[in-house]
């Protein structure tokens, strides 16, 4: 990328992704991101749990009822835990991290998509944070914030066209200020 405005005009959701896997150095610098991410009172409340194995990939793609199978494809999931006995923000710095790595999978020219699963279910009405824990054997104390679904692009999309900016939403000196 030239530059940060570049990189988030650029940055997309990716649903689709080609079965190319991610070498080492993408993985490193990936995960390098995430633990750079700023925290409060800089307690590192979060722990990163990557999933590169194409059966745990397919699991995980059944974690909620919908918008989720394309992780089955991904070559990489990061599944983003916050610990909410280390800090009352986890879901905030959880949610830094987990844009930091989106970002920088952006500068490395991946694609990757955000997948929810704090307050969501699967299919069969069983909490999205409770299986993903079942499936990774996460801890009970950690709290899933995101599964961050990460591959070579299969199909590019448009950069964010600014002239969709939604001006009219920014205020100045109070609500609805002029």
């Amino acid at each position: 990328m030239e530059n940060f405005s570049e990189l988030i005009q650029r940055r997309r959701s990716a649903r689709k992704f080609t079965e190319e896997q991610l070498t080492q150095d993408e993985v490193v610098s990936l995960m390098k991101a995430a633990l750079m991410s700023p925290t409060s009172k800089r307690t590192n409340c979060w722990q990163f749990v990557v999933v590169d194995d194409k059966e745990t990939l397919k699991k995980l793609s059944l974690c909620k009822e919908h918008a989720s199978t394309f992780i089955a494809d991904a070559a990489l999931a990061v599944v983003v835990t916050g610990d909410p006995l280390a800090s009352d923000v986890w879901i905030e710095d959880t949610s830094i991290a987990s844009i930091m790595i989106q970002l920088q999978a952006e500068d490395l020219g991946l694609g990757s998509c955000w997948v929810q699963i704090r307050e969501r279910s699967t299919a069969s009405g069983m909490a999205s944070d409770e299986y993903v824990r079942d499936v990774l054997d996460i801890p009970l104390q950690l709290q899933v914030l995101s599964v961050i679904a990460i591959g070579h692009k299969a199909i590019e999309r448009k950069p964010f066209d600014e002239e969709h900016l939604q001006w009219e939403k920014i205020h100045l000196n109070k609500f609805g200020g002029e």
